[in-house]
């Protein structure tokens, strides 16, 4: 098979990447080449794919509405000249702006909704196009749709297992976000002050105004020698972090679709303490695997009893439930059947 992956044009594609959508992505761009098959990825400047890479234009400004359009009539006129130049038997869209840049002929598309479905406008659940296909990451996702032709069953999310057994713990949490409101990382450093340990926020400032302005006013003045901003982290240095972590922080107000890194966090042997926020109650067992609070005192208190989960049960879960290795198979058979394109095909895979 020819895949085309066509990434979020405002974040690139990389080992570093912060957000789900990217993660998942290289995921995909990974398997389908250890599988024998060809992909391709548009994505913007300065990722890094295993298959073959298309840039569109790197984003180093303030993302303006000026800068959105620009942005999209290149992606479209880029997009055009990957089909007409490669020939994909289907083309995988990954953006919660898929709409703005559609292939314009009837081959294949699948599109995979990484967002709350609120995120999206309506009538993308009744788009018209032939032979186009909107898949989402978690069950408490789907169970948000609305009633559409076009939505398969959910394909769920899933992340690399690198390890056999926990490692040697140290004694500070982490919390890996996007740095915007929504994801209220703030009260990662306010638990951890709290409760007197070490905390490092590990991720990335967007180009959005709002986003800058929190890390601004919010984050920044929470910080201190104890409570760290270090940026993004390469994959490397994140399974690193999470590895010898007492607990991840997750106090996205978010209606997370899906939380990769919760479940990366599990797949260390690491309990997750997180505001029950969209899929969070699914992933997380709690007191077994984690806990779910309400506030940044009820984290702070999370945090201190934290070493009274098992990290074997934590690798117990992840390996049961959250395999990449699965979530890459099941992608690509669906790949296989959308292309063949059989009644009974489909009548399966739509609910």
């Amino acid at each position: 098979m020819r895949i085309l992956s066509i990434a979020y044009p405002f974040a690139a594609v990389g080992t570093d990447s912060v957000g789900g959508a990217e993660q998942i992505l290289l995921q995909l761009d990974r398997a389908l080449i250890d599988a024998g098959h060809e992909s391709i990825v548009v994505a913007c400047g300065g990722s890094r794919v295993t298959g073959h890479l298309i840039q569109t234009p790197p984003i180093r400004t303030e993302i303006t509405p000026e800068l959105r359009a620009r942005i999209y009539a290149r992606v479209c006129e880029i997009l055009s000249d990957a089909v007409n130049r490669f020939d994909p038997d289907l083309v995988h869209m990954h953006g919660v702006d898929f709409y703005q840049y559609l292939p314009a002929d009837d081959r294949p598309v699948l599109v995979t909704l990484h967002l709350p479905v609120s995120f999206y406008p309506g009538w993308i659940f009744q788009l018209q196009r032939l032979h186009i296909y909107l898949v989402c990451v978690s069950k408490s996702q789907y169970r948000t749709c609305p009633p559409s032709a076009i939505t398969l069953s959910p394909i769920e999310n899933g992340v690399p297992l690198p390890f056999e057994q926990p490692v040697s713990k140290e004694d500070y949490a982490v919390c890996l976000s996007r740095i915007a409101p929504e994801k209220n990382t703030h009260v990662a450093l306010a638990a951890s002050r709290e409760a007197r340990i070490r905390c490092f926020l590990a991720g990335q400032v967007f180009g959005y105004r709002e986003h800058q302005q929190y890390h601004k006013d919010v984050v920044t003045p929470l910080l201190d020698r104890e409570r760290q901003f270090i940026g993004a982290v390469d994959e490397q240095e994140k399974w690193r972090l999470l590895s010898k972590a007492r607990c991840l922080l997750q106090p996205s107000l978010a209606p997370e679709t899906s939380s990769l890194v919760a479940m990366e966090a599990l797949a260390c042997g690491t309990p997750v303490i997180a505001f029950p926020s969209g899929a969070l109650p699914e992933i997380i067992d709690n007191g077994k695997t984690g806990f779910l609070v309400r506030s940044a005192t009820e984290m702070a208190r999370a945090i201190l009893v934290a070493d009274r989960i098992r990290p074997e049960d934590c690798l117990d879960a992840a390996r049961a439930r959250f395999s990449g290795g699965r979530m890459t198979r099941e992608y690509i058979e669906l790949y296989e059947e959308l292309i063949s394109g059989t009644t009974e095909d489909l009548e399966r895979m739509i609910d």
